[in-house]
Parts: C-alpha cells; sequence; structure tokens
C-alpha cells in the first residue's frame, strides 16, 4: 500500500479507535505532507509529494522529536520527553525497517563503488545516492563518519 494511503488509513482507524495521542501524530504527519504538497504545487510540481520525499519528510521528524525528547529530559521536564518518544514510536511505525550494521556498510560500499568516489570531495555523490535509495532506512549522520572512514583509507 502507498505511504500517503497508509497514513490515511491509520488515521481514520485512530479515530475508531478512539485513540487520541496517535490521532495527534497521525494528523501531523499529513500536515507536514500536505505543506510540502503545497510548497511543491507552488514550484510547479502538481503531482505532489512521492515515496522518497515522503519517507524523507518522516525521517526529518523523528530527528526533530528526538532532539526535543532530549532537550526536555536535559530540562527536567519528562512528561514531555515521553510525549515526544511516543510520538516517534507512532512516526517510525510508517518507516519502512531499520538496516543492521552490516547492511549499512554493504550500502556504502554499494554507493562508494557506484559513485566511483575515491576521495572525501565525492562523500556528498555518495551521500546523495544513499539518501536516494536508503531514505529512512539509516541514520545519516552516523553514516556520515563511516563514508568518510572509508573515502579517507581509499
Amino acid at each position: 500500500m502507498e505511504l500517503r494511503a497508509r497514513v490515511t488509513a491509520a488515521m481514520k482507524q485512530a479515530m475508531k479507535d478512539k485513540d487520541s495521542a496517535r490521532l495527534s501524530t497521525i494528523r501531523l504527519i499529513n500536515a507536514a505532507i500536505k505543506d510540502r504538497d503545497i510548497a511543491l504545487r507552488g514550484e510547479g510540481q502538481e503531482d505532489g509529494v512521492g515515496e522518497a520525499e515522503i519517507l524523507s519528510i518522516l525521517a526529518k521528524m523523528v530527528k526533530q522529536r528526538r532532539e526535543s525528547a532530549k532537550t526536555y529530559e536535559e530540562g527536567g521536564r519528562l512528561d514531555l520527553a515521553e510525549r515526544e518518544l511516543a510520538e516517534i514510536v507512532v512516526i517510525e511505525g510508517f518507516l519502512p525497517r531499520k538496516l543492521s550494521d552490516d547492511e549499512v556498510a554493504k550500502a556504502v560500499d554499494a554507493a562508494v563503488a557506484e559513485v566511483g568516489a575515491d576521495s572525501i570531495r565525492d562523500m556528498g555523490r555518495v551521500m546523495g545516492v544513499l539518501k536516494t535509495k536508503y531514505s529512512g532506512q539509516m541514520d545519516f549522520g552516523a553514516v556520515g563518519a563511516l563514508i568518510k572512514d572509508k573515502l579517507a583509507q581509499g
């Protein structure tokens, strides 16, 4: 099922279940997708966002919530941190399975080979390939360090 349809179906189910916490998070997801749709229409793209961009939006939402939860924990607001962490669980339900460390290493090797990267200057191109193929499946902050190490050796 297409990701957008999954979000809509989950929203309807949350309404039926009267699960207000889940419903509010799904509404935030829907709003973020629609916001990006509107921005793209302004740029002349009438068909809106595709699957890859939706995955990117969801990954960004997870990252924002992790940062917020950390900030709340440092500030002693555990109630707000728990709410952020609960939202992460809902959002991650729409993301594909995270890749294992071995799978990430293989994906990096394949991307380096595909681009023909041989120095640190090629890091952006390698990262671009990975983001296109594996959006939402890996932590690109950690992957950046892995790419740097690989290119520094080569």
